[in-house]
């Protein structure tokens, strides 16, 4: 013990270190402060962590027409995933490849829808968004159609009367335009399910691209695909996982190496006549 310390052991205090003090309650301002910042703090990785996994893993779409139906309705809001690629028969978002939509002059979302569209909450607004079905990736031959109207894909006939819409419970033909083509390297052929109300690749066989090649705008780009749809998630009655059918499970990779540019016969060919 030094000669400056004043304090003396006692009963009460063995090792003579003064009273113990009580520690003074935090006002009620401290406390509301910590409470907000804990919030804050919370809602802010929330922000975080739902920016993240609408760039990279999830993003929600609204479907705005009746391309896809039975499958999708107009209406349903379906999740998009972006991580694992896309395959034959899987339902695709991308953005519009040139000349598919026309310009709208929609209204703008305000300030806070915008937010929530961003960080995932509302889903995309963009009327710039395409959905349809993959039916043939670069290199694949597609002709339509066989002796029983079914479109062929490398020589495989499928069976789609699993997903196509259907009127008093017949299926509609898988295309009422005849076609072979064969697509190119980086780009995909895409049809809706519904295919009497679907102006999909079909449509834009005889279109010039902005490549001044006729018909290569009728072939999405891989590059603009978002993601493959995986589940319906609105409204609560139609809550549903979105399955590849297994008709694809039987289609044999392309023969050739796809080509720089498409083949489109016959020339001229569209749904639009």
């Amino acid at each position: 013990m030094s000669d400056t310390d004043n304090s003396t052991p006692s009963d009460d205090n063995p090792h003579g270190t003064g009273p113990e003090v009580e520690p003074e309650a935090p006002s009620v301002g401290t406390r509301v402060w910590g409470w907000t910042k804990e919030l804050l703090i919370v809602v802010v990785l929330g922000l975080v962590v739902s920016t993240l996994l609408r760039t990279f893993v999830f993003q929600m779409f609204e479907i705005p027409s009746g391309s896809m139906e039975d499958t999708l309705q107009i209406g349903d809001r379906v999740a998009v995933q972006k991580i694992t690629p896309f395959q034959r028969g899987d339902i695709v978002v991308f953005a519009d490849p040139g000349g598919w939509l026309p310009r709208t002059t929609a209204e703008e979302p305000n300030p806070i829808e915008k937010a929530l569209e961003f960080v995932g909450i509302l889903p995309n607004s963009s009327d710039q968004y395409l959905i349809k079905r993959v039916i043939g990736m670069p290199g694949d031959v597609i002709v339509c159609c066989d002796t029983q109207d079914r479109l062929l894909v490398n020589g495989f006939p499928l069976e789609e009367s699993s997903y196509l819409f259907q009127y008093n419970g017949v299926p509609v033909k898988p295309s009422e335009t005849q076609f072979q083509v064969t697509v190119p390297a980086g780009r995909i052929f895409v049809m809706g399910d519904h295919r009497n109300s679907s102006a999909d690749s079909r449509c834009h066989l005889n279109d010039l691209g902005s490549d001044g090649i006729r018909g290569s705008s009728a072939f999405v780009p891989t590059k603009d695909v978002v993601g493959v749809a995986v589940a319906v998630t609105w409204p609560l009655s139609r809550i549903r996982l979105l399955q590849r059918p297994g008709t694809f499970d039987g289609v044999p990779a392309a023969a050739q190496p796809a080509p720089d540019k498409p083949s489109i016969e016959p020339a001229g060919v569209s749904c639009y006549g």
